[in-house]
């Protein structure tokens, strides 16, 4: 199993001096006293199916490499250990078992995927072990007190789109188009919801599979049915091949997205097509004037000068950014430098920027952290600019039961 072991930390919000740092208790795990460092550990996809989702293992890194150059934690160094998982749940756990085991880790820092880390949440229970920021989007996540997940639930930010078209958008005939498995299924659940809740009927909703390139039969029901937006839960490359489809029967409504689809690799499969579209977004644009996405964006040019700097990186270095904020935390309270004390002072984590997110809130019973979502609109030129400012996520359907 292949090793990769970093010193380091992130968050502009955490680069402030610290009002002073907890007492660590002798022999606390994960924490070394003397030297002023905490390890954290991760599981990554450096092989397996999706190999390029160790970017977000890279950012990650590239966040606690910034916090550690910068002193964000008042002399406190972050070492960050990962292995290998080649995208498998059961490596997952195997993974975690040895870092918990052998390296000693005080808690997940930003472990890669929703399977994975819903495989891991039986053993961190066992253990008393953190996960911080997992990169994954299981209803799963936020039912457990040792989790803590940024990403929202696709179901409310299909709703947040749906309320754009109709309250920004005055779009009174809206389409979904949606990916056949649970990302597509959770956004239509939302999607669906929302339409009860504001007794309105979809102008059309159709499922189409992940690997979808031609969009002719779907985009004809779309036209058919006259609808003014069209939003598409599902790949990059399944907007690019709608966009086109669209432009090509000459379809003219407007499009939206998921937040994961507002980056450059898009515009490169899309091209001047993709000019207009709306996403809704939990992130910040990755072109913002913003601190935070400025130390993204210089700090991992200077240290994985060939990963793109996109969403995707974004997603990596803000679920980092996380663990940051609560370490910085805990550091203040006063309290001893545990696994249990971690927890209790993430419940008290408040409306944080968190990387590029923002209003980031966790309470006792209620780990929803990332509760608003801004909506961001593809620029003529590759970029992408806030047109609406964050909002909290419809109620009708971010306080509904997830299933």
């Amino acid at each position: 199993m292949r090793r990769r072991t970093f010193l380091s930390g992130c968050a502009a919000a955490a680069t402030i001096a610290l009002p002073g740092w907890a007492r660590a208790q002798q022999g606390a795990v994960g924490i070394d006293a003397a030297s002023k460092t905490v390890t954290v550990g991760a599981f990554t996809p450096v092989t397996g199916p999706v190999p390029f989702y160790a970017i977000l293992t890279r950012a990650a890194d590239a966040c606690f490499k910034h916090v550690n150059d910068t002193n964000a934690l008042d002399g406190w160094k972050i070492k960050f250990v990962t292995y290998d998982d080649g995208y498998e749940p059961a490596r997952s756990v195997a993974v975690t078992r040895r870092l918990v085991e052998e390296d000693k880790i005080f808690a997940l820092a930003a472990p890669v995927g929703t399977a994975q880390s819903v495989a891991v949440i039986p053993y961190a229970k066992e253990v008393g072990l953190p996960m911080i920021g997992p990169i994954g989007g299981a209803t799963a996540l936020f039912s457990e007190r040792l989790v803590f997940p940024l990403l929202p639930d696709y179901g409310w930010s299909a709703a947040s789109n749906l309320d754009y078209a109709i309250n920004g958008l005055n779009a009174s005939r809206v389409a979904l188009l949606w990916e056949n498995d649970e990302l597509g299924r959770s956004a239509k659940r939302g999607f669906d919801l929302l339409m009860q809740a504001r007794q309105l009927q979809s102008a059309e909703s159709i499922p189409f599979e992940v690997r979808s390139t031609d969009f002719t039969p779907h985009v004809r029901r779309i036209a058919n049915a006259k609808a003014e937006v069209v939003i598409l839960f599902g790949s990059n490359a399944n907007l690019a091949a709608a966009l086109k489809t669209a432009d090509r029967l000459g379809l003219k409504a407007k499009w939206m997205a998921p937040f994961f689809t507002a980056d450059p690799t898009t515009y490169k499969l899309a091209g001047k097509l993709l000019d207009g579209t709306y996403f809704s977004s939990w992130l910040m644009p990755v072109d913002a004037d913003d601190a935070a996405i400025k130390a993204y964006r210089d700090t991992v040019a200077k240290r994985y000068p060939n990963d793109p700097i996109g969403v995707f990186g974004l997603n990596g270095w803000s679920n980092a950014s996380l663990f940051v904020e609560g370490f910085r935390m805990l550091l203040a309270s006063g309290k001893p430098l545990t696994r249990a004390s971690l927890v209790d002072v993430m419940e008290t984590m408040t409306n944080r920027a968190v990387g590029g997110a923002r209003e980031v809130t966790f309470k006792a019973g209620d780990h929803r952290g990332a509760r608003q979502e801004g909506i961001i609109q593809a620029q003529s030129g590759g970029g992408f600019k806030l047109v609406r400012g964050f909002e909290p996520y419809p109620a009708a359907v971010f306080d509904a039961k997830l299933s």
